[in-house]
């Protein structure tokens, strides 16, 4: 059986403010494209479908479309809720969907219930598991106390072997999972999936299945042979620069064994960071204009209205950061405020503080000048 594995779409997202779906319509197209290209028996999605609990009418019309396109390309889709979506509202007319190719796991109550694909060789038993809260799912899970991610996803796949051994002989197995596993490197764009505690998992929960797809960590990743991240589609953060986004296709033979080879998807925009000073980088870099840009000034005196003009040459310039030159990495330690300290020695610790370097002599005149401009207009109140 021919399958390929995805995640974390998260449709509706944006990037630094800048709308992606466009570019997300465009990538997610060729997800569809690969499907019908290469034969593919199921297209997986390991979790964050949308961006948000509540997806706006626009991103839901990007994944119709996407999801009608990998449907006519003659695969089915098994997807699960990831920690950005809503399990309850993604999860709506799961069964009738399921009768039209589309299987949606969101119900942590039916994660021993696979999805059962076949092929020549007999049965593939697809156990999509969606993200689980420990202090949401503990209880469904038999666990009491307080647990951890470790926890539940172990009782968890406790439940998945335990219907695994009711199969037939044979009866091959993928487990679809939204996880942190340890071992996986973040990128800077995932949301963190707990709040105090470890969110980490370690992989022998899932001894015993042949394929495991992983979603969460937006960089591709392979674990072990039979263990993935997939990782996200397109960028979104700046540390993802050099990362080649694509999808695994995995082939699992009659015996369970894997194999998978790596398809890159089409970069629609790339990421790139420049660093230098404003007139610098408007000199040079015309091989850039269409990126998206993260810029680092170096100017000694931060630039006037420096975005706008960036714009002008580099209109998808997203982030924009002033780095003086000589400026101190380490912030201005400002002194006590007592009756031994000077208003002037304030002002000027702000300005070390701002800007890395404290006040030129003439700027010292400037302080003193308003220092006594201001006490002076006390006195007179």
């Amino acid at each position: 059986m021919r399958l390929l594995h995805t995640s974390d779409w998260h449709i509706g997202r944006t990037f630094h403010g800048h709308d992606l779906l466009a570019d997300q319509r465009a990538v997610l197209g060729a997800v569809a494209g690969l499907a019908g290209d290469r034969r593919v028996d199921a297209v997986l999605v390991a979790g964050d479908l949308y961006d948000r609990a509540v997806p706006s009418a626009d991103a839901m019309q990007v994944a119709t479309a996407t999801l009608t396109a990998i449907h006519a390309a003659g695969a089915d889709i098994v997807a699960i809720a990831g920690n950005h979506d809503s399990a309850p509202r993604l999860g709506v007319f799961t069964d009738f969907l399921a009768s039209g190719g589309l299987h949606l796991r969101t119900d942590p109550a039916r994660l021993a219930e696979p999805v059962l694909l076949h092929d020549e060789h007999g049965p593939v038993a697809i156990y999509a598991i969606p993200y689980l809260e420990p202090e949401v799912v503990r209880t469904l899970l038999g666990l009491q106390g307080p647990a951890g991610h470790q926890q539940v996803l172990r009782a968890a796949m406790d439940l998945v072997r335990a219907d695994l051994a009711t199969r037939p002989a044979g009866t091959r197995s993928v487990v679809l999972a939204h996880a942190f596993v340890v071992g996986g490197q973040v990128s800077g764009s995932e949301r963190p999936i707990t709040v105090g505690g470890v969110e980490c998992v370690s992989g022998d929960v899932f001894d015993g299945i042949d394929y495991v797809a992983l979603g969460h960590l937006h960089g591709r990743q392979q674990l072990s042979d039979r263990m993935r991240y997939c990782g996200s589609p397109l960028p979104y953060s700046f540390t993802e620069a050099g990362h080649r986004k694509g999808a695994w296709l995995v082939d699992l033979a009659a015996d369970g064994s894997v194999s998978a080879d790596w398809l890159d998807l089409p970069v629609v925009r790339p990421l790139a960071t420049v660093r230098g000073t404003l007139d610098e980088i408007l000199a040079g870099h015309a091989d850039l204009t269409e990126h998206y840009l993260a810029v680092e000034l170096t100017d000694e005196v931060r630039p006037v209205d420096a975005m706008r003009r960036l714009r002008e040459k580099f209109p998808f310039a997203l982030t924009l950061s002033w780095e003086p030159v000589g400026a101190s990495a380490a912030p201005a330690a400002f002194p006590a405020v007592t009756k031994a300290v000077s208003d002037e020695d304030v002002v000027e610790a702000f300005l070390a503080d701002c800007r890395g370097k404290g006040a030129s002599p003439d700027e010292r005149k400037l302080i003193a000048a308003a220092v006594g401009a201001g006490r002076a207009a006390e006195v007179t109140s």
